[in-house]
């Protein structure tokens, strides 16, 4: 499968059940480098494309290739580098106050 393109892997990989475009494309980007890899269905991955390229805080799949598009071929890359910049979405989720053991 070394010898494989990106494309005919990915094509090899989803045929086996329980294989999807995320495994697949995490296994084609890591395994064969593929610069233009993109793990559709990723929870995190479209709100940190959105937020850091369109300043949208959420986003679907459809929406991150949309954003992406620009850089068809190095998409990976792009994504990578938004990884590593430190950047997030803003959280809407509630938020956890500990509680003070030392009173037990």
């Amino acid at each position: 499968m070394a010898s494989a393109t990106p494309a005919e892997a990915t094509e090899r990989l989803v045929a086996y059940p329980g294989i999807g475009p995320w495994t697949a494309a995490e296994v084609t980007l890591r395994a064969l480098g593929d610069p233009d890899a993109v793990s559709l269905g990723d929870f995190h991955l479209p709100n940190l494309v959105a937020w850091a390229l369109a300043g949208e805080p959420r986003a679907d799949d459809a929406r991150m290739l949309e954003l992406l598009e620009p850089w068809r071929g190095h998409r990976a890359r792009v994504i990578r580098l938004l990884e590593a910049s430190g950047l997030a979405a803003p959280r809407f989720g509630p938020r956890h106050s500990p509680r003070d053991m030392r009173a037990w």
